[in-house]
């Protein structure tokens, strides 16, 4: 009997029949999840990762929560394969689909974010490795005889772990093979990290810190959703106090979450950890290798890694049970994305506790103003640390009236800073001077016609970065040689920078310290995240006299010898019209002059400004944080801001102004007329171009108890749709103004 081979090619490719369908979540921007059909003999439930056809090409999806009863399975696309990794829990859907209704952003996008790194999803591959059978080698040796030794348990081994063991190298251990001495068995593989042991190190605690420590742990135990925020200056011991809370949640078998603003350059930290643990966290950031990536996020869901620390996309590993997060720096404006699916992971992390039901601590030297009302409110409970640890002290903060002394011709330095840093390095101590501004000067403009050097694609000045001789655009990375004569009327040498970066303050003080070794860090720095965890070492042994930084230096690192912190510019924050600027400003002043002192050395910090009587300068060096916030919080609530008040940013795009421009204002005529709602605009972002795109902003504005949500869903659903090049942008609780 013979077979036609067209009907043997079919018989093995057929679909298998399928007799139920399941809504499966793709990573697109699709309002829901679409229908697919359950092959018979496959087994999936909702949280299942599997592979499904979307139009031409095959992605990855999450089986999602639904009824799909009433749908025909012969009239679906069949879902191609189930992966052989833990469903995501309930508790993590039910988060997506949160973040999404309230970011109103697509959730096959924000599940997206929990499923970066597609090639964990299948179980690791088994390990070669070694076990001992019995016998003698041929000829014994040294070498030889340490490895009998250290296998003779019976216990498996691989190649090269024994090898290490042993001190020899791995052809010892081959030649013992070849001699049938080993046989060859499968293991599993090793964890990324090893296993943090709670009791490794006994906390030392004193006073204070024993006391904040109590407080949090008396939440933890509870084991439920609960709200935790430590504010204590910087130096007094908050990271202590939290790891009492992670040893707590690690005894009850629970994962923790630790999110920080800077992971990538937060090695410090990795090495305390490890000090009090035993073992350092698995880390989760941009800057991992691909491979590292997808062993943390397959061992986060299998609950092999008990304890993540990472930056704020951590925050939607799918973890196995997890028990706790921690929020440093909780102020920090980098844990909001503004990018594909605007949200804050600081907010985002205690929904995710709430959902799951479980603790979270958020922790900050200058909490923000929603964190400080929600402690006065008391759905936080407030842990205050308000001294030091030790018989460190908090340094003596003065103001530099730049208006009575100023600096030296083309200088930026007031002589008593200068002074100031003379002393500090004749004593062989540290002095750190901040500017948050990268590069040598922000504007460089031509003495003879006036042309001012802009980005062909934004409405920015070009910055001039002296080091890598070239003219660069922060907003989209644009960068030119910098030219020797000007482009517009042709005249030689007679280009000027216009103002200070890090790099001209470097060159101001070389000139006054020429033999001081100098290191200066931005984000910017060439060598990337490596290099500047080098320079940070380099710095903490004291293998720097000064230290010439942006902001990246304010957050969380300790200088032994670190005895002045000198603020170039204490004014430039304020310089905008962000609501938000002077919250900001005395946060980060706050966090860099808290880098001095921290071991109990006599310190300073000397702030250059034209507004001494300004209330955030007052309030910055008289050390009254709780007035600060008490007149900020006022303001606010006559305002209506946040959090007594609801903002929402609708950025609309194109490649045209006009079409920009129209589209905007097609936006604001769909508004719907809501009681307690407003919407200003449209009128062109402060950035008014951005890569070539014409930008224009409105801003909603309501009370607190405003169905935002609800109005802006109703706006956008009667607006233009859009067309051509046009693109619209919401973010929900914006925290940039540009």
């Amino acid at each position: 009997m013979s077979t036609d081979s067209s009907d043997l090619f079919g018989a093995l490719f057929k679909t298998p029949p399928a007799n139920r369908t399941v809504p499966v979540l793709v990573p697109m921007p699709a309002p829901k999840p679409y229908s697919y059909a359950v092959p018979e003999g496959m087994a999936v439930e909702p949280g299942s990762v599997v592979q499904v056809p979307l139009g031409p090409r095959q992605v990855i999806g999450v089986v999602w929560d639904g009824d799909e009863d009433g749908v025909d399975p012969k009239k679906l696309r069949p879902i191609s394969h189930v992966f052989d990794c833990p469903p995501l829990t309930k508790e993590m859907r039910d988060f997506v689909d949160w973040v999404a209704s309230y970011t109103l952003s697509p959730p096959g996008l924000v599940a997206r974010m929990a499923l970066r790194a597609p090639n964990a999803f299948e179980p690791e591959p088994m390990v070669e490795g070694l076990r001992f059978v019995g016998g003698e080698p041929e000829r014994m040796t040294p070498a030889r005889a340490r490895v009998l030794d250290i296998a003779g348990d019976g216990l498996s081994w691989t190649r090269s772990g024994l090898a290490h063991a042993a001190g020899v190298s791995t052809s010892v251990v081959d030649g013992l093979v070849s001699q049938g001495i080993f046989e060859t068995v499968f293991l599993p593989p090793p964890p990324l990290v090893a296993k943090p042991d709670p009791d490794f190190t006994a906390a030392r605690l004193e006073g204070p810190q024993r006391d904040a420590a109590d407080e949090i742990l008396a939440e933890v135990r509870k084991g439920e959703f609960a709200v935790s925020l430590i504010d204590g200056v910087t130096g007094s011991g908050k990271t202590e106090v939290y790891f009492e809370a992670i040893a707590e949640t690690l005894k009850r078998g629970k994962q923790v979450l630790i999110l920080l603003p800077e992971i990538a350059l937060t090695a410090s930290f990795l090495e305390r950890f490890q000090d009090r643990f035993g073992a350092k966290p698995a880390e989760w950031h941009s800057d991992l290798a691909p491979r590292t990536r997808e062993k943390v996020w397959r061992q986060a869901v299998t609950g092999e890694v008990r304890v993540v620390a990472g930056a704020r996309s951590a925050l939607f590993l799918p973890f196995e049970d997890l028990g706790l997060i921690i929020v440093d720096e909780e102020h920090d404006p980098a844990y909001k994305q503004e990018d594909r699916v605007y949200y804050n992971a600081r907010d985002m992390a205690v929904v995710r506790a709430r959902i799951a039901d479980f603790p979270v601590v958020l922790v900050s030297a200058t909490p923000s103003v929603e964190s400080q009302v929600n402690g006065q409110s008391g759905r936080y409970s407030t842990v205050h640390m308000p001294t030091r640890f030790g018989d460190a002290a908090l340094p003596d903060l003065h103001l530099i009236d730049m208006r009575r002394h100023a600096p030296e011709r083309g200088g930026f330095l007031s002589p008593v800073l200068i002074r100031a840093i003379g002393k500090t390095i004749e004593k062989e101590q540290q002095a750190l001077l901040f500017l948050n501004r990268r590069g040598y000067a922000p504007l460089t403009l031509c003495r003879v016609c006036g042309h001012r050097f802009q980005c062909p694609q934004c409405s920015s000045w070009l910055v001039e970065h002296r080091f890598k001789r070239q003219l660069q655009c922060h907003q989209c990375g644009h960068a030119e040689r910098t030219p020797e004569a000007c482009p517009e009327c042709g005249t030689l040498d007679h280009l000027v920078a216009c103002g200070p970066g890090v790099e001209r303050i470097a060159e101001e003080v070389e000139r006054h310290f020429p033999e001081a070794r100098t290191i200066v860090l931005s984000s910017d720095i060439m060598g990337g995240v490596k290099r500047l965890r080098f320079e940070l070492e380099a710095i903490a042994k004291g293998e720097a006299d000064i230290v010439i930084g942006t902001q990246l230096v304010a957050k969380g690192h300790n200088f032994p010898l670190m005895t002045l912190v000198g603020i170039v510019d204490a004014d430039l924050g304020l310089a905008n019209g962000d609501p938000r600027a002077a919250e900001r400003t005395f946060q980060l002043l706050s966090q860099v002059t808290g880098r001095a002192g921290r071991t109990g050395l006599k310190s300073h910090g000397l702030l250059q400004t034209y507004q001494p009587q300004h209330p955030v300068m007052q309030a910055i060096v008289s050390g009254d944080a709780s007035a600060f916030y008490e007149r900020e919080i006022a303001e606010r609530e006559r305002a209506i801001l946040p959090p007594f008040g609801r903002l929402a940013s609708i950025i609309v795009s194109a490649e045209t102004r006009h079409d920009a421009e129209n589209h905007a204002r097609g936006i604001r005529n769909a508004a719907p007329d809501v009681s307690g709602i407003s919407v200003l605009g449209p009128a062109e972002a402060p950035l008014a171009l951005v890569r070539g795109r014409y930008r224009f902003r409105l801003l909603v504005h309501g009370r607190r108890n405003s169905d935002m949500q609800g109005f802006l869903r109703a706006m956008l659903a009667q607006a233009p749709k859009e067309r051509g090049s046009v693109h619209v942008q919401l973010d929900v609780d914006p925290q940039s103004f540009l």
